[in-house]
């Protein structure tokens, strides 16, 4: 579980994140939801303690990131696609993660089967296509059979059989029992694989809801989008 409580966040003159709650849990697909700039970047580093927040906690099981034990076995994290030295082959990218944090070497050659990167194991990562990247990334965060995975616009870079392919990967990680948090814009997407939905908007929170819940309510899925891009609230 992902507790989120009052966090916000400044730079400078610009408010981030504004007293910001929720939480996640475990067992299904919580879509984080907002338009660029809205805060879900800055969010999400909070939770992996990447930020320091000005004001509230963000707890992971009960605990802050850096209070846990072994992180890459407790949490998987993919901020950003191409997070790697461009010099390095795939797997030995996986391999520096895994002798950091005390995975088997076997774990390796397994996440690069699962994000079908087995081809392209030797292949230095800065060739890599941005698709391929997203791909790598998500095997970094799977590396350690983490119970949480935070993932953070995974489908951008994607082609479509690739997008079909990281539905089915959340469907099936939640239905393992793990939480998983992944950041969209785009609301057509997020929809078709998202179980809960946290919306945020100027680093607010606007809605917290299942997909149902919003389509059946006053304000559908498409006008929340208009409504968050101009700056207003649910």
């Amino acid at each position: 579980m992902i507790e989120a409580s009052g966090l916000s966040k400044r730079y400078g003159p610009v408010r981030a994140v504004d007293n910001l709650s929720f939480t996640v849990e475990p067992g299904s697909v919580t879509g984080f939801l907002g338009p660029n700039g809205s805060g879900k970047s800055t969010t999400m580093r909070m939770i992996l303690g990447l930020d320091r927040p000005d004001a509230g906690r963000a707890t992971i099981g009960g605990r802050a990131y850096h209070d846990l034990g072994w992180p890459l076995r407790e949490v998987g994290a993919q901020l950003e696609a191409r997070a790697f030295h461009p010099a390095r082959s795939a797997r030995s990218h996986l391999r520096v993660l895994a002798a950091a944090g005390n995975i088997p070497d076997a774990r390796v050659d397994e996440v690069l089967g699962a994000v079908g990167l087995s081809e392209a194991a030797r292949v230095r990562a800065g060739k890599l296509s941005l698709g391929m990247s997203q791909r790598l990334g998500i095997a970094s965060a799977l590396l350690g059979d983490p119970g949480v995975l935070i993932l953070d616009e995974p489908v951008n870079g994607l082609d479509p059989q690739g997008v079909r392919w990281i539905r089915t990967l959340l469907r099936n990680l939640a239905a393992e029992g793990r939480t998983v948090l992944v950041s969209s814009h785009l609301i057509s997407e997020i929809a078709l694989v998202a179980d809960h939905l946290i919306v945020i908007g100027g680093g607010r929170l606007l809605a917290d809801t299942t997909v149902t819940g919003l389509s059946a309510g006053s304000v559908s899925l498409e006008d929340a989008f208009l409504t968050l891009t101009s700056g207003g609230a649910l």
